[in-house]
């Protein structure tokens, strides 16, 4: 059974982690399974936007302990489980909406927050509670959550290892918004065939943007998104954007 299933709704790619018996922990073959998929993904040009998604009962409940809990210092640092195939995923350049239910813990908080969109259904769960085992976050826990949802609260959050729900996970701008379960893939289609149809070297070169801003200095980031800016002024997309504007109808884009 592969621990990544994957499909194709027109121009979105739906990556959905199937690890049931496990809650969909994170292991080195459900990582390698999902980075390839999201790679295939972002190289052909049929795909302009991508959902992560697990099952009702969990998004992801963490990494996989079983998997790390016999390595030592040395090994952990030779193979990076888990932080290589977390690389990857974090040079695709399409979008990725993460379709979060159930728990997402640990390594399955990190994931969906590093993914650029975040939906949630009203029963999921949150928490970093790596602190209750004796180690850190390890996927960018202690990075992401403060900048999220601010100091205090990340202290919050990852020295105590609670939970929070939905509602709070919104409120605290981890996530983009929260819907009824059984809403929850029809949002994230909804959402990702509204990115779909926008052009997409303007979709490419807003993520990029945003993420300048999220992981560098203010001036170095207004910087990129000036450039980026004038930049899309070349492309055909622009043009008939505007014109579409201006008409009064919808634009085709060409993606040029």
């Amino acid at each position: 059974m592969s621990a990544v299933l994957v499909k194709t709704d027109g121009p979105i790619g739906i990556a959905t982690l199937n690890r049931p018996e496990a809650l969909n922990a994170l292991n080195n073959e459900l990582l390698d399974g999902l980075a390839a998929a999201l790679e295939a993904w972002d190289a052909d040009p049929a795909i302009r936007v991508m959902i992560v998604t697990g099952s009702d009962k969990a998004f992801a409940a963490g990494a996989d302990i079983k998997e790390m809990a016999p390595k030592s210092f040395s090994q952990m640092q030779a193979e990076n489980p888990f932080g290589r195939q977390m690389d990857r995923i974090l040079r695709i350049r399409k979008p990725i909406i993460a379709a979060v239910a159930g728990f997402a813990l640990g390594g399955g908080c990190e994931l969906a927050m590093a993914l650029d969109i975040l939906i949630a259904a009203d029963t999921a769960k949150f928490g970093q509670p790596e602190i209750t085992l004796g180690i850190m976050p390890g996927l960018g826990g202690s990075q992401r959550t403060p900048l999220a949802m601010g100091k205090a609260k990340a202290m919050d959050l990852c020295l105590t290892g609670r939970m929070m729900d939905a509602a709070e996970a919104e409120a605290s701008g981890v996530a983009s918004r929260v819907v009824p379960a059984e809403m929850l893939m029809d949002e994230a289609l909804k959402a990702a065939r509204k990115i779909a149809a926008q052009s997409l070297p303007a979709v490419m070169m807003l993520k990029e943007a945003i993420n300048r801003a999220y992981e560098r200095p203010l001036a170095q980031g207004l910087a990129y998104e000036r450039r980026a800016f004038h930049a899309l002024f070349a492309t055909h997309d622009q043009k008939e954007g505007m014109a579409a504007f201006s008409g009064k109808r919808k634009p085709a884009f060409r993606d040029e």
